[in-house]
């Protein structure tokens, strides 16, 4: 059973919905005793940083999320999940995040030229073909859709993007995984990842 964490943050049922797709029972929660039951855990979200942070403390979910991944189980953040396990974000200067990668979370620069925020679909340069990438082949698609991205955390990245410049798309540490594009609208490239996440087989 894979438990899809409820902090308030929505794009929950998108994510259920590919979950059950790929054959896995899910719960959706910010209990921690329904948490710590769970397989795996997936934190989606959509919003911004601070408020986040802040709804992870009034729901324990923060603390909960803490405890799930002391105990070594996989984890997988998405999206602003993905840059809440950063210890903190220009988007809010004064929240501090679960700190668990190290790095900061940063404005994509106007000066690219291009249109922030950055949405739609991206290739994927993907450094290492293993952990959630496992039989993902060549530069795939994925879709995108943020502000921000994660900078200065070259030793956990895995995979990179370019729009405009080169970011961060998914990091790693442990057993914990952060994708900056959303695996659950990303078509089967996407589905194969939390399949890849979960541990079961390829979705052809």
């Amino acid at each position: 059973m894979i438990a899809v964490i409820d902090y308030g943050a929505g794009n929950i049922q998108s994510v259920v919905k590919a979950l059950k797709f790929i054959g896995w029972d899910c719960i959706v929660t910010n209990k921690k005793e329904e948490l710590l039951k769970a397989d795996g855990a997936i934190m989606p979200g959509v919003g911004s940083f601070g408020d986040s942070m802040d709804s992870m403390i009034k729901t324990g979910a923060k603390d909960a999320v803490l405890e799930f991944i002391e105990r070594e189980r996989p984890f997988l953040g998405i999206c602003l999940g993905l840059q809440l396990l950063f210890p903190k974000s220009e988007e809010s200067p004064n929240a501090k995040g679960l700190g668990l990668l190290d790095g900061t979370i940063t404005k994509i620069p106007a000066d690219t030229g291009l249109k922030i925020p950055h949405m739609g679909w991206n290739s994927l340069k993907i450094l290492k073909h293993d952990g959630i990438f496992k039989g993902i082949e060549g530069e795939p698609y994925v879709y995108f859709v943020h502000s921000y991205y994660a900078s200065g955390c070259d030793p956990y990245v895995i995979a990179t993007t370019d729009y405009g410049i080169e970011m961060t798309a998914a990091a790693a540490h442990g057993n914990v995984y952060g994708c900056q594009f959303h695996p659950e609208k990303s078509g089967p490239v996407g589905l194969n990842i939390l399949a890849a996440f979960c541990g079961t087989e390829a979705v052809q």
